[in-house]
Formats: structure tokens, sequence, C-alpha cells
């Protein structure tokens, strides 16, 4: 009954894809991430255009739900089996856009790049994102985003309202002074309180920066970040590589506003571009004898000794293609991320790399970045200031491969745990149920508040299917 109710209504609203309306409940829609790891066998999928299309969908289909944006997060976070399956990207629209105030309304579909065109001939560029613009705005507020932003923090503090749409269909406007404990929940809820459906975000100034370049010993690299980074008012990105396989020199990547003439005259990176040199480096470095050593020698120089001055928004608009492997037949590429109380970064970062070399992790790069305290979210992973390692690595797509990862990835959680720290959600659900409870201790008041705006659990996925229960 629920799914010729369902049907009914797609019919007649016109939402929903081809694909699902056909296929039975039985045989279903798979629904993966950019992994290709976690194939997910839903019910059926609809692609709504607007909130009332979210809200018909809710009201028509009374199973479970679940969300998807980008599907780059890498758990399972976007599906769950034999629910409906919510597509978000086509809700892509501005819903107003005020230049002169810095602030701009948009569907949760629409990616960062999309935002970026419009805003960019404003000289407007977004206060925080991803490294990446390939994201969608409401996947990037599910996950509670972060990036290079200095100061920043995660993507909360630039937020002023987001509308979500709960499970039963009730449309609400949250805000930090309107259904406050909600706002904070959202950010960080990937998806288990209801569907976002528009957010409305706070822009800053587009300005040209120059890239600043420099090796830092292990040791010295949090007195660097404090006195050469966060105390220079000119600094507006910075995060600092570890390279395999030693782990063990840090190279800081500054971005700092100036007024020298511009090196690339673009004010977007072109899309569609091809990126067959970056996948064909990358693949040389995990695949190839000395590999790495030809990284250091001819990219990695680059970085050192060609001057780069760009327009922000430049920076800003990189596209995940570029980190794309030509094929996952064999492999497949994956995130990790730690976020470690600043005291203690130099135990961890030496933990980390101890582990990594321990299990020949076929590791590309760790990224280090920076964020003070989170005052607002519920599910915070930056409690107090915290240094973030970004780990970018290579695996088989065997099931040998991920029960080997998922042994290393708990003793590195068990590492970020002992430093009073924490690990990253949007990413393979690899994590013990106390690891999870020790880290996200607030996932209790989380699951209460869940409890009261969807007590049928209709909101779903994977992670929560996993580590909500028990709570």
């Amino acid at each position: 009954m629920d799914r010729r109710r369902f049907l009914q209504w797609a019919a007649a609203s016109g939402a929903v894809g081809a694909r699902s309306s056909a296929a039975a409940p039985a045989a279903g829609t798979l629904i993966d991430d950019v992994s290709h790891l976690n194939p997910v066998r839903v019910a059926g999928e609809t692609r709504p255009r607007s909130t009332e299309d979210v809200r018909g969908a809710l009201r028509a289909w009374r199973g479970r739900v679940c969300v998807g944006g980008g599907r780059y997060s890498m758990g399972g976070q976007i599906a769950a089996p034999g629910a409906l399956h919510l597509d978000m990207r086509a809700m892509n629209q501005v819903v107003w856009f005020e230049p002169k105030r810095r602030a701009i309304r948009v569907q949760a579909g629409m990616t960062w790049r999309d935002v970026q065109e419009v805003i960019d001939p404003h000289d407007l560029s977004v206060k925080i994102m991803q490294s990446f613009s390939s994201f969608t705005v409401g996947g990037s507020v599910s996950v509670n985003c972060h990036g290079r932003y200095v100061g920043r923090g995660p993507l909360v503090n630039a937020v002023q309202a987001v509308q979500l749409v709960l499970a039963h269909g009730e449309v609400l406007e949250l805000s930090r002074t309107r259904d406050a404990e909600l706002f904070a929940a959202v950010f960080g809820g990937y998806g288990g309180l209801g569907v976002i459906t528009e957010v409305e975000l706070d822009l800053d100034v587009n300005a040209p920066m120059e890239r600043l370049v420099q090796d830092v010993s292990l040791e010295d690299y949090p007195a660097f970040l404090q006195h050469r980074v966060l105390a220079d008012s000119r600094a507006l990105l910075h995060n600092a590589d570890l390279r395999p396989p030693g782990f063990h020199a840090p190279r800081a990547i500054t971005w700092v506003a100036t007024d020298k003439p511009l090196t690339r005259p673009e004010r977007l990176v072109p899309r569609n571009l091809n990126y067959g040199l970056e996948r064909n480096a990358i693949w040389a470095a995990t695949e190839l004898p000395g590999g790495r050593l030809l990284r250091e020698r001819f990219f990695d120089r680059q970085l050192l000794d060609q001057p780069a001055v760009v327009w922000r928004n430049h920076e800003a608009s990189l596209d995940v293609a570029a980190l794309e492997p030509r094929t996952r037949a064999l492999s497949t590429y994956l995130l990790q991320e730690y976020f470690i109380p600043v005291p203690g970064f130099l135990s961890f970062a030496r933990r980390m790399a101890d582990i990594l070399r321990q299990h020949r992790v076929n590791a590309l790069n760790v990224s280090i970045r920076h964020s003070p305290p989170d005052r607002v979210s519920l599910l915070k992973w930056a409690p107090t200031e915290v240094l973030s390692f970004v780990l970018y690595y290579k695996q088989r797509n065997s099931e040998h491969a991920s029960l080997e990862s998922r042994f290393w990835t708990r003793k590195l959680i068990d590492a970020a745990l002992a430093g009073g720290g924490r690990y990253y959600l949007p990413y393979r659900p690899d994590a013990t149920r106390q690891q999870f409870h020790q880290a996200y201790p607030e996932a209790r008041a989380f699951a209460a508040l869940k409890a009261r705006v969807d007590p049928a659990g209709r909101l779903s996925n994977q992670l929560w299917d996993r580590f909500l229960p028990q709570i």
C-alpha cells in the first residue's frame, strides 16, 4: 500500500525518475557513493525540485527515507536498505541573493561551484566550504564541513538559517534564535533529523591571493601556525602537507591577501577540464617503484618554484575530478580525518606515522588544517581548538583490503581518542560502537532529539543504523 500510494503521488507530481517508478520494491535501485564500496539497494529514488516535492514524497511514502547530495560521503551515509532515496541534486536554484548584504539563500542541492558562478561577478566569495567546489551545500551542512579558511572553523559559522522538512512533512525555519536546538543538531546530523531543503549563507569578499610555501619541522609546526599564520591578518587559506613515507616534514602552504599582479587571470577554474596529467601522477605515485620520488621531483617542486597569485574564487573552485582515478575497477581512493587538540599534535602525528608505516598503508598525503572551537553545533568535531589530519589513501576493492583497513583505522581512532581528539563521520564507519560513543558523547542528546522529531525513525542511513540503536 505504501508503494502504491507513493507511485500515485509520483505520477501526479512528476518528481520521480523512471528508474524509481518502474522498479518494484524487491528489485529496487542501487545507490552508491564515490568510493564504489557501499552499494545499497533502496526501494526507489526520487529527485525533488522544490520543498513541496520533498513534502509530497515524505507524505506519500510511509517507509524509511534517506537523503543524498553529491554522494561524496564514503560509508553508507546516503542510503538505507529498502528506503526511499531523495536525490537532492535537482534542487539547485538560488532562492534569493543580496550582494550588498553579502548573503545568499540557495536550495540544498546546489553545488558550491554553482554558488560561485552566481556571486563571483559581484566580487564575493563563499565564506567557508571544502577545498573543492563539487559538493552540494545541503550535504556540506549535514556533515558540518570545513576547509582551509584561517580562523573560520566549521560551516555552521557561516550559515544564518536552514529550512528543514521533518519526516511527517512539516517545514521548519531554523536559526540560532529560532529552534536553536534543532539548528545546532542539523549540522553534522547526516540527514537523521529531517531533509535540508534551503540554506542561507554569509559571504565574503573575493580578493587576489599569493601562495607562500615553506617547509617546517614537525616539532616547530604548532608554533609556526600560531605566529606565522593565525597571527597574520593577511592569511586567508592554510594547510600543511605530510608526505609518505616519513610523514615528519610539514610543507606549509598559506594563501595571503595581496595587491601583486595575478599570475593566472581566470576568476574560476574552468569546468570540465581534462585532468589526465593529475590522474597519471596519482597513479604513478601509488603504483610505480620510485613513484613518490617522481612526485617529489616534478610535481611538488612546482609548488615551491612557481609563484602563484590568483583570485580567491579560483582556488576555491577546484574540481574534485582532479583527484578521481582513471578507474575504480581494482582499487579506490578514500579519506579519513582526525581532530586533535593542539597540545596533542606531535604525539598523534608520530603515532599516526607509525601505524601507517606498520600496516603499509598506501597513503598519498596527510593534510593538516586548523579549527577554533565549535560553539554552536551539537555533534561537534571541534569541542576545543584542534588540528585536523586529513588522510588520503588508496586501497584495493576486495573485502580482505577493507578488513585490513578497518583494523588499522581503529588503531588511528584509538590514538586520536587517547589524545582527547575525535574522528570525522563522513567516511567509512569502521569505528566500534564504543569508539563512536567515546568520540561523540553528545550522540545521546542527538538520539533524544531525533526521538522527538522523528519518533518512527524514518530518516535513516547506514551510519545511524549502526550507531544509534544502542542509544
